[in-house]
């Protein structure tokens, strides 16, 4: 019996002097994962968190690294630079404004804006200036033409969920983590899966939203993760006192829209939210010297 017990305090130091996760457990050649506990939460909880976000934040000035995916439409625009640096500005109820530049020279890359009707992305390397409407999108076979900055706000503002809405809650386990998953239901004779809420049971943070539209179709999958406090200029932000959801913002964002064909990942460096932006900083004019493209039936016919 002594001899199993040195033999066990060897190898838990050999163990901790090799530098092994505290969350793994080492049984001979076999390193077994240790999921994190489980919060448990009503679905009244979560809603109230959820919207505790949704209708807390009404402003956003932050700084991102835009990193498209390889032969997304997104890299028919970037596709030279590994990174884009961009600064962001979104209002509600639909306000937003997405300006990249290059890496190390600063040069503009795109400047695009969305006010909920329609959608305006200046192009200065292809000498473009894209106008749109928002509810009238539709895909283009010239990458440029894809660009749609209220992809991005939807992403950022999230829409409350109401209390006339039908909502169920379920719970879902991988190998990695454990959900809880908000369903939030449209119709009334035959209702269909409108939006999709994950919420990490480690943290109870939002971890995924995904949006669908008529018949099924995804119209959208959002990965957030590394969860933080806001900058400084969050002070306008009242909180519930049990809640501090509010105060805090993903760094780590992955927007996918399969069918729109692209993945960007956003990394939020910084952000402040609910300071006042004035209105003319969401506006856009075509800059001299550029072609305006009026994306829709029209624009395919055109040469790019």
């Amino acid at each position: 019996m002594r001899r199993v017990k040195t033999c066990l305090l060897l190898v838990t130091l050999a163990a901790i002097s090799c530098g092994c996760h505290p969350g793994r457990v080492v049984t001979g050649h076999t390193v077994v994962t240790q999921r994190p506990v489980a919060k448990d939460a009503t679905r009244e909880e979560l809603l109230e968190a959820y919207n505790l976000i949704a209708r807390n934040i009404k402003t956003l000035n932050a700084a991102v690294v835009l990193k498209p995916t390889a032969g997304s439409r997104y890299s028919g625009v970037i596709d030279e630079y590994h990174e884009v640096k961009a600064f962001l500005l979104a209002m509600r109820p639909a306000e937003i404004r997405v300006i990249g530049q290059a890496p190390v020279i600063g040069t503009t890359v795109f400047d695009m804006a969305s006010d909920g009707e329609m959608f305006r992305v200046s192009i200065p390397s292809k000498k473009k200036f894209l106008v749109g409407q928002v509810a009238g999108e539709r895909i283009s076979s010239k990458p440029i033409e894809n660009l749609r900055p209220q992809h991005l706000l939807d992403a950022l503002l999230w829409p409350e969920i109401r209390k006339e809405e039908a909502v169920t809650l379920r719970e879902f386990n991988d190998e990695n983590a454990r959900y809880y998953v908000l369903t939030v239901l449209r119709g009334s004779r035959q209702m269909e899966v409108l939006r999709e809420i994950w919420f990490d049971r480690s943290d109870l943070q939002v971890a995924r939203m995904l949006a669908f539209g008529p018949k099924g179709v995804l119209l959208s999958d959002v990965r957030l993760s590394d969860w933080q406090p806001t900058d400084a200029a969050t002070g306008q932000i009242a909180p519930a006192p049990s809640s501090t959801a509010a105060a805090s913002f993903p760094r780590a964002i992955r927007i996918e829209r399969p069918h729109d064909d692209y993945k960007l990942d956003l990394q939020v460096t910084r952000v402040i939210m609910n300071e006042e932006i004035p209105a003319e900083r969401f506006k856009i004019e075509q800059p001299a010297g550029t072609e305006l493209v009026h994306v829709g039936e029209a624009s395919e016919n055109k040469q790019p």
